[in-house]
């Protein structure tokens, strides 16, 4: 019973959430094309099911499997991830009854257990820190400030659900309690991981050391600057922070890029998922400073709609997340499957080449997909501030995103399944 909590099962948990996510995004893309009447609560649904039960939980699973070989303990079984596994999945369900229902203090006691699962992850990471004989290198310190991050963008999450705020107030603390979860945690995170993940996937070293040192310190420091920017209304914190963080993103990108020039394996599907979902993120990154700069100009040089800060933000969430995640786990799933259920050390080279060609089929139309799916929802933003949501080209926009992103998304959870299904030989 306990053996079944391992990694693994926070993966494939993520995974699931994240697929309803996506199905329940895009039949709110086909509902705008319609015409039809949104009910204000699946917004806001789409969005947590993605980011706590999909892209959080994804998080805490690949942190149990990378924390313990970077410190070089053993994994360790305990009963306290049964626990775990109940909070946060526990803990999206009450999310989701809970706006659901309009009943926000449900939704802050869901969160709180949420940042209980968490906190709980930090405790057991200093445990093995402390029977650690190797030093704590830069990467784990990344992941303890993103950890941080997350429980603070939990803290001032659930003080909104717990009606802390005023109203004149509470856009912006939402602001900040967005920005916390996605930069702070989510975006440090990744990073912290492709330093050691993309070097793996392309079988070359990182590029430069001094490069992943300079998005260490910059990132973390832009950050927290923009949530301040937010909490102090100021716009000019803002403009610089994200300027900062642009330094820091860029520094990484550059690495990333230099480090997929020298490799010999550089068009796998991993490979090409995680350098395209860096580059979205290089674009978000530098959008943001652009829109914060607009802000700024008296009037503003074009005017920004919620049309276009959905298309703005979904650069991040699809072009950038949702990818990184597809390549990752087409990355780490034929490893653990085959870890997992070969134990001839003859025949698991064998098993593990049948499911990484699995996961190459359809490599092309999978990327193409994905990556011409997500402009088209930024084409659909920057359409309907110059011709409006009725227009013809709109539209076009807004139904070429929704097939092409449903495209992609079903060749991946149709190669998922065909990994799950595709069993060694006896």
């Amino acid at each position: 019973m306990l053996s079944a909590f391992r990694p693994p099962l926070f993966l494939m948990s993520a995974l699931l959430w994240l697929l309803l996510s996506v199905l329940l995004g895009l039949y709110l893309l086909a509902a705008k094309a319609a015409g039809w009447t949104i009910v204000p609560q699946l917004r806001v649904m789409h969005v947590h099911m993605a980011l706590v039960g999909g892209v959080a939980q994804m998080i805490f699973g690949a942190l149990l499997t990378f924390i313990p070989p970077l410190l070089m303990v053993p994994f360790v079984l305990k009963k306290t991830r049964v626990f775990q596994y109940l909070l946060l999945n526990g803990g999206m369900l009450g999310m989701l009854a809970g706006f659901g229902t309009a009943y926000l203090t449900l939704v802050g006691y869901a969160g709180t257990a949420v940042a209980l699962a968490f906190l709980l992850l930090l405790t057991d990471t200093i445990e093995m820190t402390r029977r650690s004989l190797s030093k704590s290198g830069l990467n784990l310190w990344f992941y303890g400030i993103a950890v941080l991050a997350l429980l603070g963008g939990i803290g001032l999450g659930t003080s909104i659900a717990f009606g802390a705020f005023t109203p004149e107030t509470v856009n912006l603390v939402r602001l900040a309690h967005l920005h916390l979860n996605l930069i702070g945690f989510v975006t440090l995170t990744v990073v912290g991981t492709m330093h050691n993940l993309f070097p793996t996937v392309t079988n070359t070293r990182l590029y430069s050391d001094r490069l992943a040192v300079t998005s260490f310190l910059t990132m973390p420091i832009g950050a927290l600057g923009m949530v301040g920017g937010f909490l102090l209304v100021n716009p000019w914190v803002l403009l610089s922070a994200g300027g900062i963080l642009l330094v820091g993103g860029s520094a990484y990108g550059w690495n990333i890029l230099r480090t997929w020039l020298a490799a010999e394996s550089r068009l796998s599907l991993p490979v090409l998922h995680l350098l395209c979902g860096t580059g979205w993120l290089i674009l978000t990154m530098t959008a943001g400073v652009w829109i914060a700069w607009n802000d700024r100009i008296a009037p503003p040089v074009f005017s920004i709609g919620t049309a276009h800060l959905i298309g703005y933000s979904h650069m991040a969430l699809v072009g950038f997340i949702l990818q990184t995640i597809m390549g990752a786990l087409s990355h780490l799933l034929p490893v653990i499957l085959t870890l997992n259920r070969v134990t001839s050390q003859k025949k698991k080279r064998p098993y593990l080449d049948s499911l990484i060609a699995l996961t190459e089929r359809g490599k092309w139309l999978q990327l193409a997909a994905l990556n011409f799916g997500t402009a088209s929802l930024v084409g659909w933003g920057v359409s309907a501030g110059i011709f409006g949501l009725q227009a013809g080209p709109t539209k076009a926009f807004l139904w070429a995103s929704a097939g092409l992103l449903l495209t992609a998304v079903g060749i991946f959870i149709a190669k998922i399944g065909l990994l799950l299904a595709n069993r060694p030989p006896a």
